[in-house]
């Protein structure tokens, strides 16, 4: 059962081995699965992918080897019929009818089955049942900050389960990233982690086997310079506004810098649209819960790398003007432009991430301040290609 796929997972790179693909076929006839495409391909996962460097080549195979393929639809075709109906597509700030708290996944699911099993007809504009444009926790063309999207097209890209579509999508150098991607990426940094100038002190155990075996089993211990990590890291996240959308990301992102051991010291601080006199200490960007940024320049040093990460977007006069801070009661004495200046001659070595797709930098809101931002700091996007590049860049300026 299943052999094909199991020599196509050889083939993409995955070392399956036969006892792991009888325990997957043990798996099976205990319906483990649950009879669906999904389970399947989250018991295949559990079960045959040792390391997360594998789960790429592990979603490509099972693209390659299941696309195309049918299976049930989710819901019946009267609720499709229901949510294709015209509708009243509601503004991204009308939260009026939000729900109280945002539900986790699987108490989503949950209700999602219960809302399937209790609906007898179309809703517009509610916060309870599979509708349109309102603020329940599942439907298409409303919103809510972490709900079911069903059908209809995504508008604020906020959904954490999407029903009516099924594809496997493939792990490409050009999607945007995930908690365990950032990981990956973050580890290229050991490359870059200088060898000290202190005495060789570690075992050097990959030259102590050569040279052994050069002198025909005659044991000759050879020493290394102790590798340690000499980076130092200053991370500023846009947040709140325009960033809410991609919330989401930068935790990931934020979580990866914060739990990685390749940095000698790292600084995590937070802005909202632009930098000015002060930043936050958190990202809920509350008065007086903060640093001086001329602080900053002043007790963290040229030594620190600087990563910005933020869309660029906001109002021309944030960017350019006295006053222009959007905070009602924070009086910019100097414009945000000059403070983002002053902190690319500081650090010299600095970048932007920004988490907009690249391909919409000139047409997206906020497009005007983006493109005078980037002829400041050298601009990334969030995806593999762009952290590559990105961190090479960062550790190779002068």
């Amino acid at each position: 059962m299943f052999e094909p796929f199991f020599y196509l997972l050889k083939t993409y790179g995955l070392k399956v081995s036969l006892n792991e693909w009888m325990i997957l076929m043990e798996a099976l006839d205990q319906d483990l699965a649950h009879s669906s495409l999904t389970g399947f391909y989250r018991l295949c996962k559990a079960v045959l992918v040792k390391s997360e460097a594998d789960i790429d080549k592990f979603d490509m195979a099972f693209i390659a080897y299941f696309r195309g393929i049918e299976h049930p639809d989710q819901l019946n075709e009267v609720f499709w019929k229901w949510l294709s109906e015209e509708i009243k597509v509601k503004d991204i700030d009308d939260k009026s009818m939000l729900d109280d708290y945002l539900l986790e996944l699987e108490e989503l699911q949950k209700r999602f089955e219960e809302r399937k099993k209790e609906q007898k007809e179309r809703h517009d504009g509610g916060n309870y049942w599979i509708g349109t444009g309102g603020t329940s926790t599942m439907g298409h063309s409303g919103y809510h900050e972490r709900g079911i999207r069903v059908g209809g097209e995504g508008r604020h890209k906020t959904a954490v389960q999407i029903a009516g579509e099924r594809n496997f999508i493939d792990f490409r150098e050009d999607h945007v990233l995930s908690i365990r991607s950032f990981q990956m990426a973050f580890r290229k940094l050991r490359q870059y982690a200088a060898n000290t100038d202190s005495e060789r002190s570690e075992l050097d155990i990959d030259e102590t086997v050569k040279q052994t075996g050069d002198h025909a089993g005659l044991l000759s211990l050879e020493w290394k310079k102790p590798r340690r990590n000499t980076v130092k890291l200053i991370v500023l996240f846009d947040s709140d506004g325009s960033m809410l959308p991609y919330n989401r990301l930068c935790s990931r992102l934020f979580q990866s810098v914060s739990k990685s051991n390749h940095f000698k010291d790292l600084k995590i601080y937070y802005f909202h649209n632009c930098i000015y006199e002060h930043l936050y200490t958190s990202p809920a960007c509350r008065n007086g819960e903060w640093i001086d940024t001329e602080w900053m320049l002043k007790n963290l040093n040229r030594d620190y790398r600087l990563i910005i990460v933020g869309d660029a977007a906001m109002a021309a006069s944030e960017l350019m003007s006295i006053g222009g801070n959007a905070v009602i009661g924070l009086y910019n004495e100097i414009p945000g432009i000059a403070w983002l200046n002053r902190l690319k001659k500081h650090y010299v070595k600095s970048i932007w991430y920004n988490p907009v797709p690249e391909g919409k930098w000139q047409t997206v809101y906020g497009n005007q301040t983006l493109q005078i931002i980037r002829e400041i700091f050298p601009m990334y996007g969030l995806t593999l290609n762009g952290l590559e590049s990105g961190i090479k860049k960062l550790m190779v300026l002068r």
